[in-house]
């Protein structure tokens, strides 16, 4: 009886694939999904080169993760993912996290739209498609309502694409956006990023073993531009960036496997108080919150006190990875004030933050059981 209601209760949750499954960020979806309470890995998708392996073989030695690849997907046969129309089939949505040109991913995750599958993709591709909303749930979650012009646009029921925005934008942007009242003008951030953010271990990378690089191709132009996106509005049925605030950003590559670390500087058009601040840090809460999605943080954005805080090892972890903590809050003798910020750029600023942001659209309706 008791395994008759199990399966029951598995049969509940929605199938869910995923595309470019036996890369990084594949893996961490997998690794996030196991036992997940409203979605089920039941089809993994990869190159030509793996497909028609099991997903224990397609990934050989090639496991990064820290928690052991879960039994569940070990056997599961690893399909090709060209092959649209019967990967489709077998899921009610996906996750996308495929390695491929640009232009290449953009036309895959629109095939996979028109095939009337939800794509929920991790990919830089489509952030600026106008009618793709580009969310963090607890921010801009009212974007995912341009999905019924996209929807007109390809000429589908319940297929469309979604998608989360970079990694280096999620230890500040959030910051930004709950000081938002006190109107920020001009934002200086750098960000000290991880060496998982490009895909990689020291095991891969051993050249980033006690160095720094100070160039991450095309990841300023995302960091000063995406939040812009994530404030913007609908209008006409597409996305339009909101105007401010100005930022400019130098992203620096750091020998740290997890977690992404900004110093920013603020000037304010009404300058707040260093208390209010803090209050508005610790109280922000957003629809993720609310409606109690599985994997939301109970607590966004957390502060904290001590002069060396945020640290990679004491803090990347927090809430799951799916929290910011902030630090180091102070008056600027140039600008008003700067702080240090803490996201896990893998979870919370890749697969988690997707994971979040498919929860969201299935509680809006967006994603639901195919017929």
């Amino acid at each position: 009886m008791a395994r008759r209601r199990k399966e029951e209760i598995m049969s509940d949750k929605l199938k869910v694939g995923i595309l470019g499954g036996t890369g990084m960020v594949g893996q961490r979806f997998i690794a996030l999904l196991e036992n997940h309470p409203w979605f089920e890995v039941t089809t993994i998708a990869a190159s030509p080169r793996s497909a028609g392996k099991t997903y224990e073989e397609a990934v050989g030695d090639r496991w990064k993760m820290d928690t052991p690849m879960p039994e569940a997907v070990k056997k599961i046969i690893v399909m090709n993912v060209n092959e649209v129309e019967s990967v489709a089939s077998q899921v009610d949505f996906v996750f996308s996290a495929v390695d491929m040109t640009k232009d290449e991913i953009k036309k895959i995750e629109e095939d996979y739209a028109k095939a009337e599958t939800p794509v929920v993709s991790n990919n830089s591709a489509h952030r600026w498609t106008p009618d793709v909303p580009m969310v963090v749930p607890e921010l801009n979650p009212e974007h995912m309502h341009v999905i019924e012009y996209q929807r007109k646009r390809l000429g589908t029921e319940r297929g469309f694409i979604a998608v989360k925005p970079n990694c280096s934008i999620q230890s500040y942007a959030p910051v930004l956006t709950a000081w938002k009242e006190f109107e920020p003008t001009e934002v200086v951030a750098t960000t000290y990023q991880a060496i998982s953010g490009a895909g990689k271990t020291f095991k891969d990378w051993p050249e980033m073993v006690e160095n720094i690089i100070p160039y991450i191709g095309g990841e300023e132009e995302k960091s000063e531009k995406e939040p812009l996106r994530i404030w913007g509005q609908i209008k006409d049925g597409q996305i339009v960036p909101a105007d401010g605030p100005l930022i400019t950003c130098q992203c620096i590559r750091v020998p740290v496997l997890n977690g992404h670390t900004a110093a920013v500087f603020v000037r304010f058009e009404k300058k707040p108080t260093k208390e209010q601040l803090i209050e508005k840090l610790n109280s922000f809460s957003g629809e993720p919150q609310r409606l109690g999605l599985p994997s939301a943080p109970k607590q966004f954005i957390r502060y904290l006190e001590e002069d060396n805080r945020p640290q990679i090892t004491q803090d990347v972890d927090y809430e799951n990875g799916m929290g910011i903590s902030v630090g180091r809050l102070r008056e600027d003798t140039l600008f008003d004030y700067k702080f240090v910020g803490l996201s896990h750029n893998t979870v919370r600023g890749a697969a988690g933050g997707a994971i979040l942001c498919a929860e969201l659209l299935k509680a809006q309706g967006y994603i639901t059981r195919k017929a």
